[in-house]
């Protein structure tokens, strides 16, 4: 399943040109497909990659599930060995649903800095999985925009578990209140999608708090205006396979969804276009696991003016 950098197909797929074409925004895309061509992950790229302390990665279980999950840990946990080579070295911990996830298969990884709003996507092979984490092989790796990320100063949660160490992963097919009400709360959440030729991918949405829905075993969110690429609503296109993942990040815990997608149209400007784009999307649950693999939030101090003496 390992793709070659040399193989790897360029430019927008045809999910992504549907959607592009949908949205009038085609020509305006069009200018962005260079940021497509084959990753150089060295220079910059590996100096942003080496401080961050947090990642989302998408990928698929044992049962061919899609899911994303966290992957945090100090400094150097995302390390480039090579010019189209990243070495995670950290694993999904032992409750998460990918933990000891499978090899040769596509992975979309996505590492975000929420103190200066900055993210940087990487997409690929998941060639190896062992002691010292996973090793991925990059077919594409781009920066996207700031919008929409909440500025917030994250410290990495625990260590991912050794298999064994505490209770097994528990799977649902519906969420609980608390769960339901994390998600209602949430102005920052991760979308896994799919592909079957371009492999998976990982982005980030976010926006004010309450603007994800839970409608009974679904949830449903308005696409607001972004890079106009579209490679998460394309992939929706082709392929309906999506999966969630809400953090807490006061307390680390995380909840975990996989399902389906559908992307909604409607008519600029009607009552149900909250992102002012005439889009929304709207996800169906197939199975929910809880989590604690989040960082924390670590608020600024509070500045108090200096005591005056009368």
């Amino acid at each position: 399943m390992s793709r070659s950098n040399e193989t790897a197909p360029v430019g927008f797929h045809p999910g992504e040109l549907a959607v592009q074409r949908q949205a009038g925004v085609r020509a305006r895309a069009a200018r962005l497909s260079g940021m497509l061509r084959p990753p150089d992950l060295c220079g910059g790229a590996a100096r942003f990659l080496a401080e961050r302390t947090l990642a989302v990665l998408t990928a698929r279980d044992h049962s061919g599930r899609l899911w994303i999950s966290p992957l945090t840990g100090p400094l150097g946990v995302l390390d480039v060995i090579a010019a189209s080579t990243l070495r995670i070295r950290t694993a999904p911990a032992a409750r998460d649903p990918l933990h000891e996830l499978p090899p040769g298969q596509p992975v979309g990884l996505l590492a975000i800095d929420f103190a200066t709003r900055r993210r940087f996507r990487v997409n690929g092979t998941l060639t190896t999985v062992d002691e010292d984490g996973l090793v991925l092989e990059v077919d594409q790796a781009y920066g996207n925009c700031p919008q929409y990320i909440q500025r917030r100063h994250l410290h990495p949660g625990p260590p991912a578990a050794e298999g064994g160490n505490g209770p097994p992963v528990r799977y649902a097919t519906s969420l609980t209140s608390d769960q339901a009400r994390l998600i209602g709360a949430a102005e920052t959440f991760f979308l896994g999608t799919t592909h079957p030729e371009r492999g998976n991918d990982a982005s980030h949405r976010g926006g004010p708090p309450g603007f994800v829905r839970v409608e009974g075993g679904s949830l449903w969110w308005p696409d607001y205006p972004g890079n106009n690429m579209f490679n998460s609503l394309g992939n929706l296109a082709v392929d309906s396979a999506a999966a969630l993942l809400f953090a807490d990040f006061a307390t680390g815990h995380t909840v975990h969804l996989t399902g389906t997608a559908v992307l909604e149209w409607s008519p600029d400007g009607s009552a149900d276009d909250e992102g002012g784009t005439g889009r929304r999307v709207r996800f169906h649950i197939t199975s929910v696991v809880d989590g604690s693999g989040a960082p924390r939030h670590t608020p600024h101090p509070v500045r108090r003016p200096p005591h005056r003496k009368d």
